[in-house]
């Protein structure tokens, strides 16, 4: 029996014991050795060999993921491990670690309850390292420490202990800062900060393949002054031989992290908001293997031969072949046609996956990342909120006029395997527009479709999305439909940024009991009143009915919902989506028939109505702007700092951090465009950068009309901009 097989056999029988089960995903800021340490855990699980681990990156399994040697794709892989004379399943999930892929890190915490956070000893906590925790605590899963490359602290920077325990010691301050401040709010999670005394900080070299822990530590009797001589001795091998990283990392996880059981009870209030009373409650609660079978999907991959597969969490039940169940947001059921577990690239046929445990899916059709999957029809759980919203559009159109229907059939599976990439399809012209998070995002989807489905694909200038925002409220103004019967009265103010915020975070929302979205508008400032008449919420935008006893508005409102985001996804300005306005409908004249009030009425009237508000409003362009960091060597720094400023940047910070500087700043998206060639060049190739979405800022008056212009030009719209537009 081959080796595999026996692990698959192995992993099968412990799945029915849900105290020696850990769902672990590992997460780090981008390049500091998440694969490489992946490799180690699976070298040392015995699922590839001891010499190629980390140079395999067993867990990229795309070509694409080799050659970048960045990983784009969240991998899934379940393995074994003896802890304490137990054995122990490991289900564990490698996230990217690129600012453009943060979706697959997002979904991926929804379906483990332990994060394995990866900070390099050299650069320490770096901006994405912050984003990961956040996504991590923000579902409810704890976290623990590695501190990788110490090899580089040795050997590169020449470290006595001292400098080297002081450098460790404030990676471990820094982490320990940010937990702290994410978690202060949270009730149900005590301290989770992390500290070499309880083992939960591991060190050591994912590429030489050591590692320590205070437990290790003193299993082993080595100490730091060992590893030290070792280290410069050139006598890695023995290093690993003696205290090899897959132990230390294997055992961490099975000490200190939840296991299903301790875990669910916890986290089903936290990513679910069905009644707590039911049995089907219960079930998730106790993890029970005999219960409904409730299923969370939170990655959707093809396969060549087995076609979709639907992976996620079993939160309760048991999934077998042939059932036949709910999808939430479609109608009838979908036929379970085969159940497996991953083992890297390769999915495993099992007879079964009971509660506890990762499984991947097919048959499921209807599925996309995010749907809950059931027996029974119930609440689902809590959509999965992503961090960043996509920044930049580039169309795509097909060479062949013969492979449009594939094209549009391939665009269609892409934002079904990945939400965070949104995709606009206009069969009329055959131009379809993909908008993700950042350049790399685009590049890497255009590429799979040319090389995955062998569609040859023209793609168009990478193009920014901009928004537009009132800036003051508004004065009421008025709204008559085509046939002047009908008439709206309505007013816009800015919303606060706590608001928008709120309803971002999705802890608003029209899917939830009224009165806890009430509750959650009051928190984040919303007066009591204006919270009790919320009738729809759109974006981050908030339509307020503060009507009295109107006729026949209850049967029209559907029409002028309509209308209102029409109005909103296209604003007055450029036709771009509207952020963050409160819009008050303060009263209402409809005709008293039916059919001189219908949706070739109202919805131009509350259209005219909502931008005439806008406009009245002050409304402005915003543009995504993104943090951008670069570590580069001191006789660089200028030309460093002046490719932020020569993009309508600002530098906010420069510091020195080792035998480098770090220069701090912010720019426009579209500045950024060509960015990374540029650096490249102004620095020799020396500098090292990143960058993360900071959100839309008011575009300076002076670029106002021009921007706009440009974009009307670009969308085939009228150039002359209404008169009452006269403050741009």
């Amino acid at each position: 029996m081959g080796r595999r097989k026996k692990i698959v056999q192995e992993c099968e029988r412990l799945m029915d014991e849900p105290e020696n089960i850990r769902n672990i995903a590992i997460a780090a800021h981008v390049d500091h050795g998440k694969t490489t340490l992946s490799d180690n855990l699976l070298a040392g699980a015995g699922m590839i060999s001891d010499e190629t681990a980390g140079e395999q990156l067993a867990m990229d399994t795309e070509e694409d993921e080799q050659e970048r040697g960045i990983t784009i794709d969240a991998a899934n892989v379940s393995m074994t491990h003896e802890y304490e004379g137990e054995n122990h399943l490991i289900n564990l999930i490698d996230t990217p670690g690129h600012v453009d892929f943060g979706g697959d890190v997002t979904r991926a915490m929804r379906a483990v309850d332990g994060a394995l956070v990866v900070v390099d000893a050299v650069e320490g906590a770096m901006p994405q390292t912050e984003t990961v925790l956040r996504q991590a605590l923000r579902e409810g899963v704890k976290p623990t420490l590695f501190i990788n490359k110490v090899d580089r602290l040795i050997s590169e920077l020449q470290e006595g202990p001292e400098e080297m325990q002081k450098r460790l010691l404030s990676v471990i301050h820094d982490v320990n800062e940010l937990i702290r401040g994410m978690t202060e709010d949270m009730d149900d999670i005590d301290d989770w900060t992390v500290s070499v005394e309880d083992g939960t900080v591991g060190f050591g070299s994912a590429l030489y393949k050591w590692g320590v822990s205070m437990p290790s530590m003193q299993r082993t009797g080595m100490d730091f002054g060992d590893i030290m001589e070792l280290e410069r001795n050139d006598k890695r091998q023995e290093l690993h031989e003696r205290t090899p990283l897959s132990d230390v990392v294997l055992d961490m996880v099975c000490e200190h992290f939840p296991n299903p059981v301790d875990a669910q009870p916890r986290r089903i209030p936290r990513i679910w908001r069905g009644d707590d009373d039911t049995e089907l409650a219960e079930g998730m609660r106790l993890v029970d293997e005999d219960g409904d079978v409730v299923f969370m999907v939170t990655d959707i991959s093809m396969d060549p031969h087995a076609g979709e597969i639907a992976s996620g969490r079993v939160f309760s039940g048991t999934l077998e072949k042939g059932q036949e169940l709910y999808v939430s947001g479609t109608a009838g059921k979908n036929r379970v046609q085969s159940v497996g577990i991953f083992m890297g690239g390769e999915r495993e046929e099992v007879d079964e996956v009971p509660a506890g445990n990762i499984a991947a899916l097919t048959g499921l059709k209807d599925a996309i990342a995010g749907s809950t999957v059931s027996s029974v029809e119930m609440t689902p759980f809590e959509s999965i909120e992503h961090i960043s919203e996509p920044v930049i559009t580039k169309s795509v159109e097909a060479q062949n006029m013969d492979d449009l229907p594939k094209l549009i059939e391939t665009l269609r599976q892409v934002s079904k395997e990945d939400p965070t990439i949104q995709i606009n399809i206009n069969e009329d012209t055959g131009e379809h527009l993909i908008s993700g998070q950042g350049e790399l995002h685009l590049e890497v989807i255009t590429q799979r479709i040319e090389k995955n489905q062998g569609i040859p694909v023209n793609t168009g200038e990478p193009i920014v999305v901009y928004r537009e925002q009132p800036q003051q409220p508004s004065d009421e103004v008025e709204g008559i439909s085509p046939n002047r019967h009908n008439r709206f009265y309505i007013s816009i103010e800015p919303m606060t940024d706590e608001l928008v915020e709120t309803i971002k975070l999705g802890e608003a929302s029209m899917d939830m009991p009224e009165q806890e979205r009430r509750e959650a508008l009051q928190e984040a400032g919303m007066d009591k009143d204006t919270s009790q008449n919320v009738e729809h919420i759109h974006g981050t935008n908030i339509l307020i009915d503060d009507t009295k006893g109107i006729q026949h508005l209850n049967e029209t409102m559907e029409l002028v919902i309509e209308g209102l985001e029409e109005a909103l996804d296209n604003g007055p300005l450029a036709n771009e989506p509207v952020q963050g306005t409160l819009i008050r409908l303060h009263d209402a004249k409809l005709h008293e028939d039916t059919i001189h009030r219908g949706p070739a009425q109202v919805i131009p009237a509350t259209r005219e109505a909502v931008h005439k508000a806008l406009i009245d409003g002050k409304i402005k362009m915003l543009e995504p702007m993104q943090d951008v960091r670069i570590d580069v060597p001191n006789d660089h720094m200028g030309a460093a700092s002046g490719e932020i400023q020569g993009r309508r940047g600002r530098v906010d910070d420069m510091y020195q951090e080792g035998d480098l500087m770090v220069v701090e700043g912010i720019a426009p998206v579209g500045e950024m465009i060509g960015f990374a060639s540029d650096i490249r060049s102004a620095t020799e190739g020396r500098a090292s950068w990143n960058t993360e979405n900071a959100g839309f800022e008011v575009m300076s008056d002076s670029l106002q009309r021009e921007k706009i212009m440009e974009i009307r030009e670009r969308k085939g719209m009228k150039l002359e901009l209404a008169e009452s537009i006269t403050y741009l």
